[in-house]
């Protein structure tokens, strides 16, 4: 009985793993206030009602809630495959110009004086810090984008580097 070796099956591929990634959840403070919101305003609606009005409220309000707060806290931000990716959109690093990571008096600044209407701006008020991504991509009137991140410096450093590596 001979053991004849066989060759080493291909290796599959393996989707490398993103540069950055960052999920914005809310603070764990907002999930009780959303709740207790729904709930006062379920029982302001249950007051003197029978019936299926008494229960209704509590039964539609008190899922939409949560189902508000889930929505909220979703947004995912990703560097990876030479793109950046904020929730559904993303920018190929190749049209990055710059990137300045912004603290909250900077964020203020690039929305408030220094806003432009064309910007993409994805902000997240209970995230202190931001990015603003400067474009250089002559066939898209976007100047900039401003994406809310709670590691401006890292998400910087990883734009940058995945532009420089392209």
């Amino acid at each position: 009985m001979s053991l004849s070796s066989s060759s080493p099956a291909p290796a599959s591929p393996v989707a490398p793993a993103p540069a950055y990634a960052e999920r914005l959840t809310l603070p764990w403070w907002a999930w009780p206030a959303g709740l207790a919101v729904a709930g006062l305003l379920a029982a302001e609606l249950w007051l003197g009602a029978t019936g299926v009005r008494a229960w209704l409220p509590f039964v539609v309000l008190i899922p939409a809630a949560v189902a508000g707060l889930a929505r909220l806290g979703r947004i995912r931000i990703a560097v990876r495959d030479d793109e950046l990716w904020v929730d559904d959109a993303h920018l190929p690093v190749r049209y990055v110009a710059d990137v300045v990571p912004l603290d909250a008096a900077g964020r203020r600044e690039v929305l408030g004086v220094g806003s432009d209407p064309l910007a993409f701006v994805v902000q997240r008020p209970w995230v202190g810090g931001a990015v603003q991504v400067v474009l250089d991509d002559p066939a898209d009137p976007t100047p900039f984008w401003v994406v809310s991140t709670r590691h401006p410096v890292e998400l910087a450093t990883a734009i940058l580097t995945a532009r420089d590596a392209s």
